[in-house]
């Protein structure tokens, strides 16, 4: 080992919407705080929107690749995820949206448990909605901290079809900041959701945890990939890393430790570390997702502003009594650029899909998934240039994924079609930026591996703080969820300790 680091109170390994706000929480309690993140700061420049470099080229691209298979195909195929301070919630739209009560019911503790912790989330990540409008809105949400912008044109279209219709759309709760004087304010331009904030108008947890903290008792150690956690006994009594710039290894000692790599990579790092709960890395979700696009007679963005505002949850309950979960919602979301759009296009019409690209208009359909057994993370054989195994994922969707997003996805065309479209493409979302479920907390160590604080089964002083704790995947963006159960397991660890 040539690095030894001691003397923090808690190690925190990920840097996302749990590992930032359970940072964040430790510290105003006078916590030693290490993070390890496996990326780098983001560069805040103006290749940070540049679409063909961060939606292409992937900008933040991972070291190393992540072996799926999907879709009932027999082979692997490659994909990289990003790695960055602040993880995902640097490249999400800003959603900021509660589970609903009725998602509970699989969990190990109630909504009730954690409507303190959404209060203080919501608060902390500058949230702006309108209490009230949302029909399926759970209660508690007696108001946000700040009121949401009026609608931007394209918007407006949307939510006049959606009335029409005799549906309730409303303000997506956003943690964009548009109002706060003291903070950069969002410019309303159209590269957020997918994209780092270049003026850091947009409240990931990098911006507004973890960059600049006074505090001198935290340190963010960046380029830095966990290999493994040791144990003895019923104690992990130290984690080993590797520095990406060098390739050198050291060693952390930590009075807790606290994963909050993701619900792909958390998992893994159990894995590699010789931890043995069956149920480690399975019922992987990521929700059923879909984007509605229709061309329009007419040029729908001509000066490329914001439009990431409404949502629809009137048909969120339409199916619990059938497939035992909720539906899922469906909100406004941008149209990339043509160049975007030609690349991901089916051959034959990318030419003719990219000239349209001005008159699409789209929606973005999320519908909950079921966390299933058989979908989940393990590792290959293969392994990378540090000599560490490639992680491997394996997911099929449910015929009751698809029935749902499915139901979502006529429901988006009929908005679509009455506000003006006409031609009409659907496509499914590969993407695991939902995930989900792999290291499911419960009431017994036979259900998950986590119990209902989050702590692994029988190992006193390791927590799991990413989406991986959840036990079913909602029809809402986890982030929020994600954020408050830190929040929630950030009092367990102050009052362990």
């Amino acid at each position: 080992m040539s690095t030894n680091l001691n003397g923090y109170d808690v190690v925190v390994i990920g840097s996302g919407f749990g590992g930032a706000l359970l940072t964040h929480a430790l510290l105003n309690e006078g916590r030693r705080v290490l993070v390890l993140e496996r990326g780098r700061w983001p560069y805040r420049d103006s290749e940070d929107w540049n679409q063909k470099k961060i939606l292409l080229d992937q900008r933040y691209k991972g070291r190393a690749p992540i072996l799926v298979r999907q879709y009932g195909a027999r082979n692997y195929s490659e994909m990289y995820g990003n790695e960055v301070v602040g993880g995902k919630s640097v490249f999400y739209g800003g959603a900021s949206l509660r589970l609903r009560e009725n998602d509970f019911s699989k969990w190990p503790f109630s909504y009730e448990d954690f409507i303190t912790s959404y209060e203080r989330a919501e608060i902390l990540l500058g949230v702006h909605g309108s209490a009230g409008s949302d029909p399926y809105e759970p209660k508690g949400v007696s108001s946000y901290p700040f009121e949401p912008i009026g609608l931007t044109a394209p918007a407006q279209r949307i939510e006049k079809a959606g009335k029409k219709l005799g549906l309730q759309p409303f303000s997506i709760p956003l943690a964009i900041n548009f109002n706060d004087s003291n903070k950069p304010r969002c410019q309303r331009c159209n590269t957020c959701d997918g994209f780092p904030c270049q003026i850091e108008a947009k409240n990931d947890v990098a911006t507004t945890f973890l960059k600049g903290t006074k505090s001198g008792a935290l340190e963010v150690k960046t380029n830095t990939i966990v290999e493994r956690i040791k144990t003895k006994g019923e104690r992990v009594s130290a984690v080993e890393y590797i520095d990406k710039n060098d390739g050198s290894r050291g060693l952390v000692e930590g009075d807790t430790i606290v994963l909050a790599a993701g619900a792909i990579q958390s998992p893994a790092l159990l894995k590699r570390s010789g931890f043995e709960h069956p149920l480690i890395g399975r019922f992987l979700m990521r929700h059923c997702n879909a984007v509605c696009s229709f061309v329009f007679p007419f040029v729908t963005n001509p000066e490329q502003v914001f439009h990431k505002q409404l949502c629809f949850s009137d048909y969120y309950e339409d199916m619990r009594d059938e497939l035992g979960s909720a539906v899922g919602v469906i909100q406004d979301i941008y149209t990339p650029a043509p160049e975007i759009i030609r690349h991901h296009a089916p051959f034959g019409v990318s030419w003719l899909a990219g000239c349209l690209a001005s008159r699409m208009q789209n929606l973005l359909c999320i519908a909950e998934d079921d966390g299933q057994i058989s979908n989940k993370v393990s590792l290959s054989n293969r392994k990378d240039s540090l000599g560490m195994p490639l992680v491997k994922i394996e997911h099929e969707y449910s015929d009751s994924d698809i029935k749902r997003r499915n139901h979502l996805v006529k429901m988006a065309r009929r908005i679509l079609r009455t506000a003006g479209g006409l031609l009409s493409y659907t496509y499914p979302i590969d993407s695991f930026s939902h995930a989900v479920g792999t290291l499911r907390s419960s009431t017994s160590p036979e259900n998950g591996p986590l119990d209902p604080t989050c702590r692994v089964w029988s190992v006193d002083n390791l927590f799991v703080v990413d989406g991986s704790f959840m036990p079913s995947s909602g029809g809402v963006n986890p982030s929020l969820t994600i954020a408050a159960n830190a929040l929630r397991v950030a009092k367990h660890i102050l009052t362990y300790t």
